[in-house]
């Protein structure tokens, strides 16, 4: 089948890390010559900057079944999956259903859905309407086999716990995974733990999200936002539990897209200009990332330790993670805002590539992790839910490439991250892993989609809740 015939459905879930990899996704497709359809919620819609459509992108969106004041946060989280399993959902079949027909617009009909792994309905929906469909996991693939493990370590007694007992229960990580590593789940709204945990020690959303992780085999495929240089080990143990995988990251790196073009909020223009008033490897750069909340007195331990360092640094706090108190602490540190500069959103990319830049205090979220890499910059690891605990024990103790506040002086953990840097700029050049396999991951959605032209000539149609094709 010709790829200017192949349209994608491109859903991520709606949040701003999973919107980020999404986004350059979309833009590495349309430029092999698909059609790419890019689904937001109705909520983000209205928040995304840069949503011009061009000649073979365009941008729709359905409700998430939410109040626009719902704070959409990660203590919320199951919140916002209850609603998008169920308004969300209904809203997507139909959506899905209409771009089935030759009668909408420029554009092919959908030949093909990738869908964001965390919403098993919308590829469950696509290949009931006939579609084949594609699961694509935004968090690291160590994770990702760590969550397979979930059987495993509970005959082995290995759950998650803040200790630095060893875990053996994860193929590939025997040697210096612990349980304070383990994936776990995000404090409730009011910082609190959402619920008590099994008798097994394991709390049961855990392990209805490995349930999830596990069920991405109902998709024709897994794809994965990672380099086989840093994770090869991991994809190599998910592949038998998959029906094909696609390890094609860092995406950012493959297609060059404007950062507001996924961003929900608003970046600080002057960022950049400020880090020019500072000498080369000086700053320090935090961001806990568009979902982490700290507390009164999280906060507190992270100002007063930043200003003992004596480095300049460059903080972004979004305005939800603030109250009047945090406010005037900050006044008073800002100060003339020569040595310290707070934004509330920043533009990540730019900031990492700066020579001013000396290290990053990172909430070790894998596009932040990726982005650090790839620019050579050692982090400061301060993890605080799903894959970011072993996203930074493998920054640590494997990669080498950050570790505490030493890291902005240490020349060997400098020499380590900009090795890295190179091992994966040649995974996303031309001929490089990340490059062969999306191009084998084009070919593959072109002939899934021609499968879809052969034998769905026909039309779905839904009565009484039934789908049924009209030839």
């Amino acid at each position: 089948m010709a790829v200017a015939a192949v349209h994608v459905l491109v859903f991520p879930w709606p949040l701003q890390g999973h919107i980020n990899t999404f986004v350059p996704f979309s833009k590495a497709l349309v430029d092999s010559g698909v059609h790419v359809t890019f689904l937001h919620t109705d909520h983000n819609l209205r928040r995304v900057r840069c949503t011009a459509a061009t000649p073979r992108l365009r941008y729709l969106s359905i409700p998430d079944g939410l109040p626009d004041d719902h704070p959409r946060s990660v203590g919320d989280i199951f919140t916002l999956m209850g609603s998008m399993s169920t308004t969300g959902s209904a809203a997507y079949r139909a959506l899905l259903l209409s771009l089935l027909s030759p009668a909408s617009g420029e554009f092919p009909p959908v030949t093909c859905v990738v869908a964001d792994g965390i919403m098993l309905f919308a590829i469950d929906i696509a290949e009931e309407l006939g579609v084949p469909a594609l699961a694509f996991r935004t968090a690291s693939a160590n994770s990702f086999s760590a969550y397979l493990a979930v059987p495993r370590l509970l005959e082995l007694g290995e759950t998650p716990l803040p200790v630095d007992d060893p875990v053996h229960g994860v193929p590939g990580m025997e040697g210096f995974l612990r349980r304070r590593d383990l994936p776990r789940l995000a404090p409730a709204a009011d910082g609190h733990p959402t619920e008590s945990a099994t008798a097994a020690g394991v709390h049961p959303m855990l392990l209805t999200m490995a349930k999830g992780i596990a069920d991405c085999d109902r998709a024709r495929a897994l794809v994965l936002n990672t380099p086989a240089s840093l994770e090869g080990s991991a994809v190599a143990h998910i592949s038998p539990h998959m029906r094909d995988v696609f390890a094609i990251g860092p995406l950012h790196a493959m297609s060059a897209v404007p950062g507001t073009a996924a961003s929900l909020w608003r970046e600080d223009d002057g960022c950049v200009a400020w880090l020019d008033g500072h000498a080369d490897r000086s700053v320090v750069y935090v961001s806990l990332g568009s979902l982490t909340h700290i507390s009164h007195h999280e906060f507190t331990e992270f100002l007063l330790g930043l200003l003992a360092t004596d480095y300049p640094f460059l903080w972004v706090l979004r305005p939800d993670m603030v109250g009047a108190a945090e406010e005037a602490a900050l006044r008073e540190a800002v100060g003339d805002g020569s040595r310290v500069r707070v934004v509330e959103w920043a533009p990540q990319r730019d900031v990492l590539r700066h020579r001013a830049v000396g290290c990053f205090l990172t909430h070790s979220g894998w596009n932040s992790t990726m982005e650090s890499i790839l620019e050579g910059v050692p982090m400061v690891c301060w993890p605080f839910f799903a894959d970011q605990h072993i996203n930074s024990r493998f920054v640590h103790a494997v990669w080498r490439a950050g570790l505490d506040m030493d890291a902005m002086e240490s020349s060997e953990i400098r020499q380590s991250v900009q090795a890295l840097a190179q091992r994966v700029k040649r995974d996303v050049a031309t001929g490089g892993s990340s490059d062969a396999e999306f191009k084998r991951l084009v070919g593959f959605i072109a002939e899934l989609s021609g499968a879809t032209d052969r034998h769905q000539d026909r039309t779905p149609v839904i009565t009484n809740g039934d789908v049924r094709h009209q030839d």
